[in-house]
């Protein structure tokens, strides 16, 4: 059985990692070869780790990403694992934050908003030299700030600095989701033949549509990382997608001699054939036989 190290403040984690505690809820710590004897590791706190030296496919990093660093982003609990001989990376920073820190800032009402903390490692971001100069600016400036005596603006300071690298990070994820862009429709690929094996399947006839936990489990990936990705590259939610995919194949549906709008509607899991009429004629303009009628026509 896997042993976990179990960090639940930041003071304790500067203790574990060898570091000062210059601000009880927020810290920077040096990754020099962390002597950490456990397999595993769990904070109880925000945890962002840019990780200097990262070995190809190591964090999911292929020939087609970035080189220079790499950061990889763990809610409070989350557990984590570098690799098989090694709980923390070698080199690199470690930025901690705990919760309450970000109490009555601006930060705490939308933090949820910053999707890659639910990324899994494998879906780390990886940085160019210019990005990692710029992640490591902003980590010079929060070091800065814990440095300060602690006063009344301390909190809002920080949660500020804090959000300001979350934004270039959400900015650099953007842009690897463009270096990518490949890769990426291989993936959208993998989620047509996944979503047309669905349809085949009869699952729609009980009306249940496929989920982003679904499509996210068979394609590998976390599912707040395969919902930004379908929100990037196609600019809809996987409910948006399917509900068009699913009107399209209607039509060509329709087009079988033996398929009344009846067995269409049952067959892609509308709810019944008065909701499918209803929709089908405020998209088209038409009813479903009349539609039908017109291009058996043509």
């Amino acid at each position: 059985m896997e042993e976990t190290l179990d960090i639940k403040s930041v003071c304790e984690c500067n203790s574990r990692l060898g570091c000062k505690t210059l601000h009880p809820q927020a810290s920077i710590i040096n990754l020099e070869h962390p002597d950490l004897e456990q397999e595993n590791v769990k904070f109880e706190f925000y945890a962002v780790l840019l990780i200097e030296e990262c070995a190809d496919g190591c964090c999911g990093r292929k020939y087609y990403d970035y080189s220079n660093a790499t950061m990889v982003f763990l809610t409070p609990g989350e557990i984590f694992q570098m690799s098989k001989n090694n709980i923390l990376p070698d080199k690199g920073y470690l930025l901690i934050f705990h919760p309450d820190l970000l109490f009555r800032t601006t930060l705490k009402n939308h933090i949820e908003n910053y999707t890659f903390f639910r990324y899994r490692k494998e879906e780390a971001l990886h940085l160019s030299k210019r990005e990692t100069e710029k992640i490591t600016c902003c980590l010079w400036n929060i070091e800065e700030e814990l440095h300060h005596p602690i006063d009344v603006h301390s909190s809002t300071i920080l949660s500020r600095h804090i959000e300001l690298l979350l934004d270039y990070c959400t900015r650099y994820y953007e842009r690897q989701f463009i270096t990518r862009e490949d890769k990426n429709k291989i993936i959208l690929k993998k989620m047509e033949k996944l979503l047309d094996d669905y349809i085949n399947s009869g699952k729609l006839y009980n009306a249940i549509l496929p989920t982003p936990e679904y499509c996210a489990e068979y394609l590998g990936l976390s599912v707040s990382y395969f919902k930004d990705l379908l929100k990037f590259e196609i600019g809809k939610t996987l409910e948006e997608y399917f509900k068009l995919k699913q009107f399209e194949i209607a039509k060509t549906m329709l087009l079988k001699s033996d398929n009344t709008p009846t067995v269409v509607a049952r067959q892609l899991g509308y709810p019944n054939v008065q909701y499918f009429s209803l929709l089908f004629k405020k998209i088209t303009g038409i009813a479903p036989n009349e539609y039908k009628h017109l291009q058996n026509e043509n």
